[in-house]
């Protein structure tokens, strides 16, 4: 399988952090593109003052991508419902892969709001690699 680009949303969470190393090791791996993507959900106090905020984390995780290896590391910032708008990423730009975390959600919040995550998974126009927070701390113990 050949990978060229790799879509990597993110929500600046601490669920962050080991995303970007799973979606950087891939990239650096394949020599894939890597895109990371952070979706600003519609809410009442969200003002146009957030988005140079947004813009500049993005920026500091696409310079911790390309210190960690990364060759081509760029970013993408979209307003919307995540859930769509990751997706309509991934058709706009031809994305091969998608490298999601999942922040767990079960039960009534899962209800409710809905899984993010797993709406990607279901309606993305690609492969979806789904990273679980406590996956990353997992795989280091037992290096």
């Amino acid at each position: 399988m050949h990978l060229s680009k790799i879509l990597c949303p993110l929500d600046f969470s601490a669920a962050s952090g080991p995303l970007l190393a799973y979606a950087t090791a891939l990239a650096g791996a394949t020599g894939a593109e890597l895109c990371l993507l952070h979706v600003q959900e519609p809410q009442p106090a969200l003002s146009d003052a957030d988005v140079p905020e947004a813009a500049m984390e993005l920026a500091r995780y696409q310079v911790l991508a390309e210190q960690a290896g990364a060759a081509r590391v760029t970013t993408r910032l979209r307003r919307g419902e995540a859930s769509v708008e990751i997706v309509g990423e991934a058709r706009d730009a031809a994305t091969d892969l998608i490298v999601i975390g999942s922040h767990g959600q079960t039960g009534l919040t899962r209800f409710l709001m809905g899984n993010t995550a797993e709406h990607v998974v279901r309606i993305a126009p690609c492969a979806t690699l789904l990273v679980k927070p406590q996956a990353d701390a997992a795989y280091r113990q037992s290096a």
